[in-house]
């Protein structure tokens, strides 16, 4: 069994750097209205329930901090909705993304910085939401990330994080493709996820890891559950066979329980 790459903060941050996450889908002048537009128009199509996961417009006038800020995309949506909201992304240029797209839309927040999960600069029992999606399960410890989540929430205030789920069409496909077509079918899917997904290091857990992560931390009403994401169902892929044969792997999986995005959420006990 091939063993997993030390994976640090620099080798994250690196690769992160050099593409935002999501920035790949647009084409307009980089920080153009168009620019940001095309990025939200995908993310949204690409993952329409972010809306009723985030609830944006249920935190007007609450604190709420968003961990890994990315283009912005979902960061601008809690400014709209008027939300005291905070921000920290590990890497620069998520940073100047997302003060470029304030600027565009003359939106203000309360903080923005450059930073790593697992080391918020915020005092504990600070806001009444944090929201994190697919961020932590890059983090070198992610344990430790979701720690610090949860300490900086207040009593009685929500979690809300999205992470990698193993057991799911795309992670296996990822195995697939990447593992058992080259030869090494010994090597584990946390293997190939950690190895070709993203950047280094890339976690993918099962339900129950996360059940017994949030079991260690002072949260109640804890709920988790997996969606089909469109890596599962290949929505991006130009050709017909590899969609069908991905919605065929999801269905034959039992849909949601093979997706590849995890939602946690979950309240701080008081």
């Amino acid at each position: 069994m091939a063993r997993l790459q030390k994976v640090t903060h620099d080798l994250v941050q690196d690769f992160w750097e050099d593409q935002v996450c999501g920035t790949h889908f647009a084409d307009d002048d980089k920080f153009s209205d168009g620019y940001f537009g095309q990025i939200e128009e995908k993310r949204y199509q690409l993952e329409p329930f972010i809306h009723s996961f985030a609830q944006f417009t249920r935190y007007r006038n609450k604190k709420v901090l968003e961990v890994g800020v990315g283009a912005g995309t979902d960061f601008v949506q809690w400014a709209r909705a008027g939300a005291r909201v905070h921000g920290v992304d590990l890497t620069e240029e998520s940073i100047i993304h997302v003060q470029q797209r304030l600027k565009l839309e003359g939106l203000d927040v309360v903080d923005l910085y450059q930073g790593d999960a697992e080391h918020l600069k915020y005092e504990d029992n600070s806001f009444d939401l944090v929201y994190s999606w697919g961020v932590i399960h890059h983090s070198p410890d992610c344990f430790q990330a979701l720690k610090e989540i949860v300490r900086v929430v207040k009593p009685g205030g929500q979690i809300r994080v999205m992470v990698y789920h193993r057991y799911s069409v795309a992670a296996f496909m990822t195995w697939f493709r990447n593992c058992l077509l080259r030869g090494h079918p010994f090597h584990s899917i946390a293997y190939a996820v950690a190895n070709f997904v993203e950047s280094p290091g890339t976690k993918a857990y099962t339900q129950a890891e996360m059940e017994q992560m949030a079991s260690q931390l002072t949260l109640e009403k804890i709920d988790i559950q997996t969606i089909l994401s469109w890596c599962d169902l290949a929505l991006t892929s130009e050709h017909r066979f590899v969609r069908v044969l991905y919605r065929l792997l999801s269905w034959m999986g039992g849909g949601n329980r093979v997706g590849w995005f995890m939602l946690v959420k979950a309240q701080k006990s008081s």
